[in-house]
């Protein structure tokens, strides 16, 4: 309780003035209590004309703590606003039918999500079928009449033992949970419902669902319809020991009449996002061979006839992973998403394989951290909307058309308005192993002054394959307003930067990253207003573990914080939601097969090196990196005497550590009074 205590009073006192007392005046930073008012746009959908987009606003509620999500529609060529569907539900995934003329959705509220069908001319929307498990990968048949999506059938297995009969009226103890599926757990949803995802089709204007796919596998999406909606394509592993196999799908129809099943696709290695062309005549997919076991592969676009044959791949001379396939309305391209140095983009890529930029400048699927990412949907006529990001406000909605892009909304001018934001700029950096140019941004704090000195802060990006990027991020202006440098950085095993650059750290994690973080911090004292001696270091999850791996091979930081890392990897591999890839993919054997290994690669190791006052940050309900590690390495510290202070942020998964605005901000201030105690 104490340690759950120390987040809320870092946010009330870094609230200060909304709390404490009356302001005197309008705050010109960016502050703790803004997380509050900030907005996002996502999952946009242009609408098949392209005249109109629906797109999810997401907007924090300072009353409920939590993001709400609601959908509107944006005339394409004016901007002009609707609110199309916006109550007290969670509404999301909104999907066209392919008339334009109706918008499928999820509406999630205190009974659970249901599929709703909204007809847009009468503003009128009617539930399709009461569900008993939430549906996902909502798709279209090409008539309009049907309804595809996934959903969970539940499968509680048999019991051990016979069960006891209770005395009416009793109160006992939850009975047992036997558990015996490889994945019983996952970050952010805990322990899972017993059962498997299945393939499911319901009349567009309401009905009884049919059950296309069965047996004990897990049908994925995303899913598509055939061009005759006679079948639906999806992607899974139907292998007899698929669960111990992560990396490995394939793409299978299925009849909508009659539930029978074919295999598309023939390969080691995950195959899936089956997109059909216009005409019917060919899928196009993304995968990759996963022959190796590496750490990173590029994920590459394919296309084959719609029966499986032909299969070939169109990105095979593109040095980057692509992703979300959509066909042109044309049927002689397919744009894809692509990361490209921290940036992410959508690419059209012909037939033939030529691949040209189309849209850059995406983001938007986090707000704490400045992640690569976004979101975007293709119309007729090569209308493209799409996230857009940039590192001055959250993302907002914009389209793509005829080689101009014409952002439609500004969801964050009022808060933003009169708020001096700390500078984005990028930051010229070379590796001090091999000379290898390393992606880095630097954030200067609002009214900066270059003839002052600064104190410094090296933020750490988790994965440890994936990517930051020049885009908005509230852990970046917290510590600019509280008058740091930030710098970040996108070392070696970052994605985005091709094969070979994540690839370094394949069996060898933490390595020279180490060496890459530490040229970043060298460039920004080279600028000349960084003070060398006021160095902090801090970062999230790969990002958590490289701080811990830094303060134990070097002093210079005056102090760290942690936040949930991996602290021992044998005991993060035997624990993790993740634990059927970690070991085979980052270690390539277990545990008990190579002891050594995983001990010289965890930052446990280092532990009896570490002077820095370490504060140790980790959420309650994390089953990725599990708060065992956190307190591993916090109770290691303590045994040692080195200062340090554990922060438990209640109720908050890896994944969302950051969702709730209240313990965003928290997290952010604990951590800056962490290091203002050392400053």
């Amino acid at each position: 309780m104490r340690l759950a205590v120390l987040v809320g009073a870092a946010f009330l006192a870094a609230a200060g003035g909304a709390y404490a007392q009356v302001a005197d005046g309008p705050t010109r930073t960016f502050g703790s209590r803004d997380l509050f008012g900030l907005q996002q746009a996502s999952d946009p959908q242009v609408r098949p004309d392209g005249g109109a987009v629906a797109y999810v606003r997401v907007a924090n509620d300072i009353m409920t703590d939590r993001a709400g999500r609601s959908i509107w529609l944006v005339d394409a060529a004016s901007g002009v606003q609707t609110p199309l569907v916006v109550d007290g539900n969670a509404n999301l995934s909104p999907r066209w039918s392919p008339d334009g003329s109706r918008l499928a959705y999820v509406a999630a509220g205190p009974d659970g999500a249901q599929l709703y069908v909204r007809w847009v001319a009468s503003g009128r929307s009617a539930k399709v079928a009461t569900l008993e498990q939430a549906p996902n990968d909502i798709a279209w048949s090409g008539d309009g009449k049907t309804l595809a999506f996934t959903m969970l059938t539940l499968d509680e297995g048999k019991p051990l033992g016979a069960p006891i009969r209770k005395p009416e009226g009793a109160r006992w103890a939850e009975p047992l949970r036997v558990i015996d599926r490889m994945i019983y757990r996952a970050d952010g949803e805990g322990l899972l419902k017993p059962g498997y995802r299945q393939v499911f089709a319901v009349s567009a204007d309401g009905g009884q669902p049919r059950q296309l796919t069965f047996g004990k596998f897990d049908a994925g999406g995303p899913i598509a319809f055939g061009h005759d909606g006679r079948q639906v394509y999806f992607s899974t592993n139907r292998a007899e020991n698929w669960e111990r196999d992560p990396g490995e799908a394939e793409i299978y129809a299925v009849g909508v009449a009659d539930g029978a099943l074919a295999r598309l696709t023939h390969r080691v290695g995950p195959d899936g996002a089956p997109a059909v062309s216009p005409d019917g005549s060919r899928i196009a997919y993304v995968g990759y061979d996963d022959t190796r076991k590496r750490g990173y592969e590029n994920v590459r676009l394919y296309v084959m006839d719609s029966d499986g044959k032909n299969s070939r791949v169109l990105t095979g001379g593109l040095d980057r992973s692509v992703g979300s396939p959509q066909w042109a309305a044309d049927g002689r391209s397919v744009y894809v998403q692509v990361e490209d140095q921290g940036a992410t983009q959508v690419a059209r890529v012909g037939l033939d394989g030529k691949v040209e930029t189309v849209v850059r400048g995406l983001g938007g699927d986090s707000l704490d951290r400045p992640y690569a990412g976004g979101a975007y949907s293709v119309g007729r006529g090569g209308v493209v909307a799409f996230t857009q990001g940039a590192s001055d406000r959250p993302a907002d909605l914009a389209v793509w058309r005829g080689g101009k892009t014409t952002r439609l909304t500004d969801l964050n001018a009022d808060l933003l308005a009169g708020r001096a934001l700390g500078k984005v700029e990028p930051l010229a950096v070379t590796s001090s192993y091999d000379k290898r140019p390393i992606g880095t941004w630097i954030v200067t704090p609002p009214d900066f002054d270059p003839s002052k000195k600064y104190p410094l802060i090296l933020e750490i990006h988790g994965g440890p394959f994936s990517a930051y990027g020049p885009t908005f991020a509230t852990d970046m202006q917290l510590y600019a307003a509280a008058g740091y440098v930030v710098v970040y950085a996108n070392p070696r095993g970052s994605t985005s930067y091709g094969d070979e650059f994540a690839n370094t750290i394949d069996r060898n994690y933490p390595s020279h990253d180490y060496d890459d973080l530490m040229s970043a911090v060298d460039a920004a004292v080279a600028k000349g207003f960084v003070d060398p001696n006021r160095l902090y270091v801090t970062g999230g999850s790969g990002g958590g573990a490289l701080t811990a791996w830094i303060v134990g091979k070097t002093d210079r930081f005056r102090a760290a914080a942690t936040q949930k890392p991996v602290i021992n990897w044998t005991s993060q591999v035997l624990t993790t939601d993740g634990y059927t890839f970690m070991a085979d993919y980052w270690f390539g054997k277990m545990p008990w097969e190579d002891p050594q290994g995983y001990w010289a690669r965890s930052p446990l190791s280092l532990v009896g090196n570490v002077k820095t006052p370490t504060l140790v940050v980790v959420g309650t309900d994390d089953n990725r990196t599990p708060p065992s590690e956190a307190e591993q390495y916090f109770t290691a510290l303590k045994l040692r005497g080195v200062p340090t202070s554990l922060v438990r942020v209640p109720d908050a998964s890896h994944g969302g550590i950051a969702a709730r605005p209240s313990q965003s901000a928290a997290k952010a201030q604990a951590i800056v009074a962490w290091f203002e105690r050392y400053r």
